[in-house]
């Protein structure tokens, strides 16, 4: 029989099927995977759980990951939230979610593996290298060397909050579109730091990185921008039909640095600004650090004018500690409004990608 032009049209959209572990994923099909990592003392595996979405039409092949700190955990449920959308079912391409990449950093409630080592400072890692190195190495050859994109998901240290923002090479004009596309208020024009996996990924697979909230703690604002932020870059990427919402996320602001400002000596600080306020070069009283008997206090007034875009939460501090985040902009005014926008649309009652349960899938 012979075939028409529509029908090789027809099959060439046709998406490929896609192996991870030695466990293949055919189009049309979601899978969960258990990716060995290596062993305990007990001989017991450990796993990096994934889970394939591989759509019935060709696309771009998206990961999401999350927990590369084990600490931060935003991610996870970001993740978890992603899965559960309805709409995944009218996915082209294929998406490999995978909500805990360090285990066990995850279980122990710990940044970093049993050899003290920072799993995001191991990339592109060794196939004989350390543990942490080896599970960099797995990373890599098992879902970024298949992916075409990537987002991989953070938070701040512990103690240390973030305002939700990408972190991208905006220098590349498509991460740059979809870093806007993302739609977090602020987008940093951050420097690729070895060992990460953004910079193994450099000239690969551009990788988009959405830090948001603090560790060991859910944020429900940051969670919320985390999975709308992915399925705008989906929709972006033409993974998922475009939204017929009329719902609209203020256009994002771009800072090209940004700056820690430190405790002027040690004490108990008092915070008087929070993340997402705008300050003003030597004009805005950022906090003040004192001993416990009030004896000896230092100001701490903003260096430059900007955004606040993280801090410390922790009160107690030693001279020298990072307590205050300022991303640099001439028209801070302009950027502080961007993050009234973006929380007032995100803490909207009925916002998609909430939760309980019952508002989930809905998109």
């Amino acid at each position: 029989m012979k075939q028409t032009s529509e029908d090789r049209s027809e099959r060439r959209s046709t998406n490929q099927p896609i192996t991870i572990g030695g466990v293949t994923v055919r189009p049309g099909t979601r899978h969960s995977i258990e990716l060995e990592v290596g062993r305990l003392y007990t001989h017991s595996p450990t796993t990096m759980p994934i889970q394939v979405v591989c759509g019935r039409q060709a696309g771009p092949v998206l990961f999401v990951c999350a927990a590369i700190h084990g600490d931060e955990l935003n991610g996870v449920e970001i993740i978890r939230r992603l899965l559960r959308i309805k709409i995944l079912g009218r996915l082209r391409g294929t998406l490999l979610a995978v909500p805990i990449v360090n285990l066990h950093g995850f279980i122990d409630k710990n940044r970093y593996l049993p050899d003290r080592r920072d799993l995001n400072r191991s990339f592109p890692g060794s196939e004989t290298g350390s543990l942490a190195s080896r599970i960099a190495h797995l990373f890599m050859r098992e879902i970024v060397s298949q992916s075409t994109h990537g987002i991989d998901l953070h938070t701040g240290a512990i103690h240390r909050g973030n305002l939700p923002q990408i972190r991208a090479n905006l220098d590349d004009d498509h991460t740059r579109e979809l870093a806007i596309a993302f739609g977090t208020p602020i987008i940093l024009n951050a420097a690729i730091r070895p060992g990460t996996v953004r910079a193994a990924a450099t000239g690969q697979v551009p990788v988009l990185v959405y830090e948001a909230g603090e560790a060991l703690r859910l944020d429900e604002i940051s969670i919320r921008g985390g999975v709308n932020g992915i399925v705008r870059v989906m929709r972006k990427l033409e993974m998922l039909p475009p939204s017929k919402s009329k719902r609209t996320l203020p256009e994002p602001v771009i800072a090209r640095s940004s700056a820690w400002v430190r405790a002027p000596q040690s004490g108990i600080i008092r915070s008087f600004v929070n993340y997402g306020q705008r300050v003003m070069r030597n004009d805005t009283l950022l906090g003040m650090v004192s001993d416990p008997y009030g004896d000896h206090e230092a100001e701490i007034r903003a260096p430059f004018s900007g955004v606040i875009i993280g801090q410390l939460h922790l009160p107690l501090v030693n001279e020298g500690d990072a307590v205050f985040h300022i991303a640099r902009f001439h028209r801070s005014d302009i950027a502080a409004d961007r993050v009234d926008s973006y929380h007032e649309t995100l803490e909207a009652p009925d916002y998609p990608y909430s939760d309980p349960s019952v508002t989930e899938g809905t998109i």
